[in-house]
């Protein structure tokens, strides 16, 4: 008969932010230990709150299946002699086994006959397997930092002061990190502390709640949910959406309740991101606006506890948060005091990277790579390009910037519009950062897309220089978000730039700074944006295939690969692609294996099959030419698709191999030719 699992690891607060991850290690770690323990159970739930985190499992089974256990053991011919009798292998083997040596067994397997050993296996009982298993199965939660107290071994999260372990109504006796298991909980630190006892994992939940503690997390949130909407009708406002700080505050209270405060509305002269940082990253408020969009001076605060008296709680929250504004009041009026280009100047103090030198540099470095890219792709916009570039580092000597570090680029474009600079400026100094993470914001203008290619090829080029690639387990400078920042970024805007041509300028502007030769550090900076580029195209469905096939040919224009791939994939998609493939794949496979190129003469082409394959492959070379030029892949492969018949009919009637030197080499020349001209495109060799 089956019965649910209950454990619960209580323990000293645990930040919000182990919290959510937890969630998903602890499955994945029950998922295991069951699977090892050979258990059928149901519906595996984790619950967690800053003091506890509990596994309950639905319908554990009793006990172990009896089984019947295989054990194979060493080839027939060599566990028995040749009159049949057992060699010294098979004796020692089923020595090893317990058993004589006549109860070995012959069975087949795909690698020939072996010898093996039957043993029934009694199931072991679920009580007896878990009192053994969920110490090892506590300890194998990963956190991203443990700790460890008292004289204990043990590592954890945080130190651990009960264990709740139940199999039905049965209590699992173990003992982990120097806490012995029992069926005794605890309550709300404040509203509930005293213990209570837990006599079947059914009453848990319900018990929690009599104890003060919501130990859903999902549960938990919706009440914090119920509560802002409460509010928000309250003040005739709405909250602003934000679902990380809902999931942060859900993990940091056990009971949730949300009070409302305000704030003089003087302090709505501060930029709202100002405003909004200073109640979000430092005191976890909810923010909220009116019914024309502005921001209100009002916040939200979800406590862990339920007020004696709320107006108390009101004026303390309303208290500090007076002390930060009043702060970042006071850093704001003194930074506009100060020219962002006074700013720029300081940069000429702070170093960037030991090897790579100082911000300043680093800007006079990417700033030259703006100017030369703008001059290529708009050059309209260069000179707000290179002053974006000049100043959108500047704010990061601000004393705004320096307190709340998340308002880089934020407090650059503000400073900039209080200068009067223009506004396609000062928005490109913000959104110059922009992608911030995987799949994120791009920049809206000219102005923040190419400072901020300039800014991130600079720095890949230049980490790669002094030898700070990304490793397997380690990407400190964030490289590889900075090359999907650079791919994603040319394609949204289209911009056509050669990778090579800038790399190279890059590695010229770091001078002696790089300590490899730079062809060295070019082709491995080419070779990582290749493989970003590579697999974000397989992540959206793309055959690696097709994209190697592209980018076999070369790669160097990011939106022109990206192009032809698309194209190709769209190819690949007709009725006739497969014979299509296999007549082209025909000339790459025997061009290939020549070593020299042969010179081509028409003159001496012999039969009609090649006369028209050569005048087929003149025409279709100048219709190709003229699509390429025009960027029109779709039609460049049709183009190519049109020699289908010749190709056909030449490999069907002329031998290429033939005795005679100067026909085999006018055949290969023909050919090399043609294949040189598919491999404007692709090389079909690698579909």
């Amino acid at each position: 008969m089956s019965h649910d699992l209950l454990l619960e690891i209580g323990t000293e607060e645990i930040p919000a932010a182990f919290l959510s991850k937890a969630f998903v290690d602890m499955r994945n770690e029950a998922d295991k230990m069951l699977a090892r323990l050979r258990l059928e159970h149901g519906a595996i739930k984790i619950m967690a709150t800053p003091r506890r985190l509990t596994l309950q499992v639905a319908d554990l089974a009793a006990g172990q299946e009896d089984r019947v256990v295989e054990n194979m053991g060493p080839a027939k011919r060599i566990a028995f002699s040749a009159d049949g009798q057992p060699s010294k292998a098979g004796i020692g083997f089923a020595r090893g086994q317990g058993v004589k040596p006549e109860d070995l067994e012959v069975v087949n397997t795909e690698k020939g006959e072996y010898v093996c050993v039957r043993k029934q296996e009694t199931g072991e009982p679920t009580p007896r397997l878990l009192a053994e298993a969920l110490p090892a199965f506590i300890m194998s939660i990963p956190f991203r930092k443990s700790m460890r107290w008292h004289d204990l071994e043990a590592r954890f999260a945080r130190p651990i002061h009960w264990l709740v372990a139940l199999y039905g109504d049965q209590s699992i006796a173990f003992d982990c990190a120097g806490i012995s298991s029992g069926n005794s909980s605890r309550g709300h630190r404040f509203m509930a502390p005293e213990k209570f006892t837990v006599r079947q994992p059914a009453e848990y939940i319900e018990l929690c709640r009599q104890a003060k503690v919501i130990v859903d997390q999902n549960e938990r949130k919706e009440m914090i949910k119920e509560q802002l909407t409460a509010i928000e009708k309250e003040l005739d406002g709405s909250i602003i959406e934000d679902p990380e700080l809902l999931e942060t505050v859900t993990n940091i209270v056990e009971y949730p309740h949300a009070i409302v405060g305000s704030f003089a509305e003087s302090f709505l002269e501060l930029p709202e991101e100002v405003l909004i940082t200073v109640m979000r990253h430092h005191q976890k408020y909810f923010c909220l606006r009116d019914r024309q969009g502005r921001l209100m001076a009002n916040f939200i605060t979800v406590n862990n506890t339920v007020a004696r008296d709320p107006e108390v709680v009101v004026k303390g929250n309303q208290r500090v948060l007076l002390a930060r504004l009043n702060d970042a009041r006071f850093f704001y009026r003194e930074d506009l005091k100060v020219p962002l280009t006074d700013f720029t100047e300081r940069l000429r103090n702070v170093v960037f990277q030991a090897k790579l030198g100082t911000s300043y540099e680093k800007v006079e470095r990417f700033r030259t790579l703006a100017e030369t890219m703008a001059a290529e792709l708009c050059p309209a916009q260069s000179q707000a390009i290179s002053r974006t570039a000049l100043l959108c580092k500047a704010d990061l000597e601000s004393n705004m910037v320096c307190e709340f570090s998340d308002l880089q680029g934020i407090m650059g474009r503000e400073y900039a519009r209080a200068a009067g600079e223009a506004e396609e400026i000062a928005i490109g100094i913000h959104e110059h950062y922009m992608p911030t993470a995987a799949g994120g914001t791009l920049p809206s203008n000219d102005c923040g897309a190419i400072v901020g290619l300039a800014d991130k090829i600079d720095t890949l080029v230049g980490c790669f220089g002094v030898g700070l690639q990304p490793t397997g387990s380690a990407d400190p400078y964030a490289l590889r978000r900075q090359v999907l920042g650079i791919i994603n970024i040319c394609l949204e805007r289209n911009y056509h730039i050669s990778l090579h041509k800038l790399i190279a300028l890059a590695l010229q502007l770091l001078g002696n700074k790089i300590e490899k030769p730079a062809p060295a550090i070019a082709a491995e900076v080419i070779e990582f944006i290749r493989g970003r580029f590579f697999n974000n195209l397989t992540a959206g469905g793309i055959p690696s295939g097709v994209i190697e096939a592209v980018l076999a040919t070369g790669f160097d224009d990011i939106v022109t690969a990206h192009e032809i791939i698309s194209a190709l994939d769209r190819f690949r998609h007709r009725e006739d692609f497969a014979d299509l493939l296999t007549a082209f794949k025909r000339i790459m496979n025997i061009t290939r294996k020549e070593t020299e190129l042969y010179t081509l003469i028409p003159e001496n082409l012999q039969s009609g099959a090649e006369r028209d394959l050569y005048q087929n492959w003149q025409e279709v070379g100048r219709r190709l030419h003229q699509d390429l030029e025009n960027r029109n892949y779709d039609q460049a492969f049709s183009t190519i698709a049109q020699l289908k018949g010749s190709v056909d009919n030449f490999f069907d009637e002329v031998m290429v191999m033939v005795e005679e030197q100067t026909i085999r080499e006018n055949r290969l020349a023909l050919l090399q030719g043609i294949a040189a001209d598919f491999k404007k495109i692709a090389d079909f060799s690698k579909l």
